[in-house]
């Protein structure tokens, strides 16, 4: 029996169209990574930029990822100053970090910044991020390095987190965590799942202390070639992020609020 193997290599989603729309995606993808044990107290932030706006959504600062409705999300622009009417202040770090992508980056409507511990053990190794498997060599084409300088909230650093991102959707923060961006909420959202996957997967490996198997040069290239067709395509998160929104509206359906 033939058995045709089809990669599914469609462009990305539209962006929603309206405030209200990205609200729900991003308070989503808060109860998400809450469910996926990617939050870390009050730290970290993710961000989605308002349709037809100059101004960005962010969590308010004081609230647990599994508190975030679509309500509650802050608008502010991109000069710091808070559009909506909110008792919470706004994280100056995810400030500077957030507002230094949507301001370099016009394709970019979504911003995801965490500190798992996988991904924070990975940024501590002068390797980075290794092709040690599929998910790794597949995203290795996508993903760019930041070095450390400190707690961001220098104002300076939003260049070079500009410069240090380029064009790609993944970075490591060395000594800090991880960064997705998308042109959805979803589509940050997926680069996020894979590239936390591929930070545990590593994380796993090495603490194993056995001999690493080591592929082909011939076959690394080949998948790494692979990436780089799919990141040149964009990414098609529409199917998967419909799948998580309708996981999350059987488990926690409050985001919506």
């Amino acid at each position: 029996m033939k058995v045709e193997l089809r990669v599914d290599l469609g462009g990305a989603a539209p962006a929603p169209g309206t405030e209200g729309e990205v609200r729900e995606d991003l308070a989503a993808a808060f109860r998400l990574a809450a469910h996926y044990r990617w939050d870390s107290l009050l730290a970290t932030h993710m961000s989605a930029r308002v349709p037809g706006e100059e101004a960005f959504l962010i969590n308010p600062y004081g609230l647990m990822f599994e508190e975030v409705t679509a309500s509650s999300l802050v608008k502010v622009d991109l000069d710091g100053r808070i559009l909506s009417d909110t008792p919470y202040p706004v994280n100056g770090a995810g400030f500077t970090i957030h507002s230094s992508i949507h301001e370099g980056r016009p394709d970019v409507n979504c911003v995801i910044h965490l500190h798992t511990d996988a991904s924070m053990a990975v940024s501590a190794l002068a390797e980075g991020l290794m092709p040690l498997n599929q998910t790794t060599m597949l995203l290795q084409a996508d993903l760019a390095y930041h070095d450390y300088e400190g707690v961001a909230i220098d104002p300076g650093e939003r260049g070079r987190l500009q410069q240090d991102l380029g064009e790609r959707g993944m970075m490591i923060l060395r000594n800090h965590g991880s960064l997705t961006v998308g042109e959805t909420v979803g589509a940050a959202f997926k680069r996020m799942f894979n590239l936390e996957r591929a930070c545990r997967t590593q994380y796993m490996t090495l603490a194993m202390g056995r001999p690493l198997n080591q592929p082909s040069e011939e076959a690394l290239e080949k998948t790494r070639g692979m990436g780089e067709l799919l990141r040149s395509k964009g990414s098609n998160s529409g199917p998967a992020w419909a799948a998580l929104r309708r996981k999350l509206d059987r488990i926690d359906p409050g985001y919506r609020d």
